[in-house]
């Protein structure tokens, strides 16, 4: 299955009050593991940037004055976002904000059935506590320290690492049993295959109980 992980810097905090996108990245993931596809862009938002802004993401009218407009990057930017799912954390602010991009060169606003929101699943997991990107990379036991502004494409990848903890993906595929579908049909239709239920006779019954009663104290079993 491919999602696509997600995150946005902008200079500020509501595309209502004219803030704009100015760097976008992603990076493709099949099964909620990342393949190393990825995808980022500055983008010049034909505004200036403020400084509180800056002090977040790191970057300035200089980064910027090169860059492409929203315009120039969006084709390539739906490409690689395709039709699959979208992971972002705090999903709704970066959801908002592109749309508000998208609406001014006249494309719909992304499907928000495709929103998968790590924030709300961190919140749901740790209630009450803080859910950062931060705060769950510490508690992750993630490494943090190329962690500085907060550049798109890096949080993008420590998103990724705490996504797979807050699904429980590293826990998958720990059977050492292969799945039918591995196995092929040859295997797939030996007897070794099928499930033996194994019932003591009475005589191992008898010898069980019998050695229980060497025991001392009674069995923790048979508490109840």
């Amino acid at each position: 299955m491919r999602s696509v992980l997600l995150d946005t810097e902008t200079t500020g905090l509501d595309p209502l009050f004219g803030h704009r996108v100015i760097e976008i990245a992603a990076i493709e993931l099949k099964n909620e593991l990342p393949t190393g596809a990825s995808f980022r862009r500055l983008i010049n938002p034909r505004c200036p940037v403020p400084a509180e802004a800056t002090a977040i993401n790191g970057l300035t009218d200089a980064d910027l004055k090169d860059a492409p407009d929203f315009a120039a990057i969006a084709p390539e930017l739906l490409a690689f976002l395709a039709d699959d799912p979208i992971v972002a954390h705090n999903a709704p602010f970066d959801f908002a904000f592109l749309d508000a991009e998208f609406a001014r060169i006249g494309v719909p606003p992304l499907d928000r059935a495709r929103m998968i929101d790590s924030l709300a699943l961190a919140k749901e997991r740790f209630p009450g506590l803080p859910n950062s990107l931060d705060a769950l990379c510490r508690r992750f036991a993630i490494d943090l320290s190329e962690r500085g502004t907060h550049n798109a494409l890096l949080d993008c990848r420590l998103l990724a690492a705490v996504y797979l903890e807050l699904t429980g993906g590293r826990q998958r595929g720990l059977s050492l049993v292969p799945s039918a579908d591995e196995l092929g049909p040859s295997v797939r239709e030996h007897p070794f295959h099928v499930p033996i239920l194994i019932v003591p006779t009475e005589a191992e019954r008898a010898r069980h109980a019998a050695f229980l009663t060497r025991l001392k104290g009674r069995p923790l079993w048979q508490s109840n």
